[in-house]
């Protein structure tokens, strides 16, 4: 049975937090452990540069924290290959030949480029490279020929416009390309600590590395029902960011108790986040036990990324030679 390649990325702009753990970490460990599945998962450390490019500072030690991340998660690089894609010099090379087809137009329709430049409006994003991220995006999917990509909704827009720029590559020249599918991963309402999406620029972010003290601190901050002021009030569970973890972090036979006592002012807010803490730490344990191995053992980080990098290129490679056929290159080695 030929498996399917699946292909998703990351770039390493800051430490990771239970938001990407839940709405792509975990989506990306079913699908390696599914075997009709030939998963590839890149550190997409030349897309960070289209937002810190004046700061480039954390990106290697972001690039190694993240690694450590997917693999205290359950990332297998045994099953999934783990590269660098700034590692895959080929991914520069697809990139501007598919930014010789691409329309302009395309690029400035892009939903993602008026939001994130309001997002960051701190930064200076006028750059070529911010607004054709898009086309490097389609270069690092389509390059591998992916079946399928795991994205939210809120990602469709970047996949088809990967899509289109497939299309108008096979069209001009010769069919290479398939067009990557998208596979819709449900991502659980998580939100940050103040009740905004959870993002590292709001600062209400809950890390993979929080443990301890911090996170104690972080779980007791949490936003509530804003129309419980006090224990005796009874409260609205459908509407408290609180008890929206407890979804994913309680047993489910305690989740109901908790519902009912809170709708009844049986429990306060304060005991309710407290049973959270704890039930957050019990489960993120074996995460933090393997984050400390890895971070005492830098030297599988670097050997997995190697690995890694080195089996993508060997496909890059082969894609590339494809395309320089079909786009009609002029070749040294020809006779």
């Amino acid at each position: 049975m030929k498996r399917k390649r699946i292909l998703s990325g990351m770039r390493p702009t800051g430490k990771l937090h239970l938001g990407n753990l839940h709405g792509a970490l975990n989506n990306w460990v079913d699908l390696q452990n599914d075997e009709s599945n030939e998963c590839f998962y890149f550190v997409a450390d030349w897309h960070a540069l289209t937002s810190d490019y004046k700061d480039t500072s954390e990106i290697s030690e972001n690039t190694r924290d993240m690694v450590i991340d997917w693999l205290s998660a359950g990332l297998d690089p045994s099953r999934s290959t783990l590269f660098l894609q700034s590692g895959v010099k080929e991914h520069s090379e697809l990139f501007l030949i598919l930014s010789m087809i691409t329309p302009l137009a395309w690029l400035e329709r892009n939903p993602t480029y008026k939001e994130m430049r309001e997002e960051l409006s701190d930064r200076d994003l006028s750059t070529a490279g911010f607004l054709g991220y898009p086309v490097l995006q389609a270069a690092d999917i389509i390059m591998y020929k992916a079946y399928g990509v795991p994205v939210g909704v809120d990602q469709l827009p970047h996949l088809e416009l990967a899509r289109e720029i497939a299309r108008r590559f096979n069209f001009l020249y010769r069919e290479i390309f398939p067009e990557p599918k998208p596979l819709l991963t449900g991502v659980p309402k998580l939100l940050g600590i103040d009740g905004r999406k959870m993002s590292k620029s709001y600062e209400n972010s809950i890390y993979l590395r929080d443990r301890g003290e911090v996170l104690s601190q972080k779980v007791l901050s949490m936003f509530t029902d804003p129309q419980r002021k006090s224990k005796i009030d009874p409260g609205r569970p459908h509407l408290c960011n609180v008890f929206s973890f407890h979804g994913i972090y309680t047993p489910a036979e305690d989740v109901a108790r908790i519902e009912e006592d809170c709708k009844k002012a049986a429990v306060g807010c304060v005991q309710c986040k407290k049973m959270l803490y704890r039930n957050i730490a019990e489960r993120m344990a074996p995460l933090h036990e393997k984050q400390d191995y890895y971070m005492n053992n830098l030297d599988e980080i670097r050997h997995v990324l190697a690995d890694g990098t080195s089996r993508a290129r060997e496909i890059a490679r082969i894609t590339m030679d494809e395309v320089r056929e079909a786009v009609r290159l002029y070749r040294i080695d020809d006779r």
